[in-house]
C-alpha cells in the first residue's frame, strides 16, 4: 500500500495508523490516551478528525493522483464514550465522482461497538 503525504501533523498528534486503503473501503485506528475530555469522553474533534481523514484519503484513491479532497460537511453522531485502548474507523463510499465524494465512516472500540457513525461530504479539487 502506497500512501505518500499521509504523515501530517494532525495525524501524527492523534496517532492515526491507517491499515487499509482503496477507493472502496479506508480503515484506520487511533488511540484513545491522551484524546479523552474529563469523564473519559472521547474528544469530539479528534473523532471528527479520524472521520474526516479516512473518508478524505478514500475520496482522493477514487479521485486519482493529481487531486485534492476539501472537507466541506462531516456530521459525526457519537453513540457511546471509549475510556481506553483505541478505535478503529471504516470509511466507505455512497458516492465517489470526479468533483464530490460521500462516504460514511463508523467507527468501533478494540471491542467491535459502534462509538460513531459519521457522513462526509467532500468537493475534489484539481491539485495546484
Amino acid at each position: 500500500m502506497d500512501l505518500p503525504d499521509t504523515r501530517g501533523t494532525l495525524m501524527e498528534r492523534l496517532g492515526i495508523a491507517v491499515s487499509e486503503a482503496t477507493p472502496d473501503q479506508v480503515v484506520a485506528s487511533m488511540p484513545v490516551e491522551g484524546n479523552i475530555q474529563p469523564f473519559g469522553l472521547l474528544h469530539g474533534g479528534a473523532t471528527a478528525a479520524l472521520c474526516e481523514t479516512v473518508a478524505s484519503l478514500g475520496a482522493l484513491l477514487s479521485a486519482g493522483e493529481g487531486r485534492t479532497a476539501v472537507g466541506v460537511e462531516i456530521n459525526v453522531n457519537h453513540l457511546r464514550s471509549v475510556r481506553e485502548g483505541s478505535v478503529t474507523a471504516t470509511a466507505v463510499p455512497l458516492r465517489s465522482g470526479s468533483s464530490v465524494a460521500v462516504w460514511d465512516v463508523k467507527v468501533h472500540d478494540d471491542d467491535g461497538r459502534l462509538t460513531a457513525v459519521s457522513r462526509v461530504t467532500l468537493r475534489i479539487i484539481q491539485r495546484r
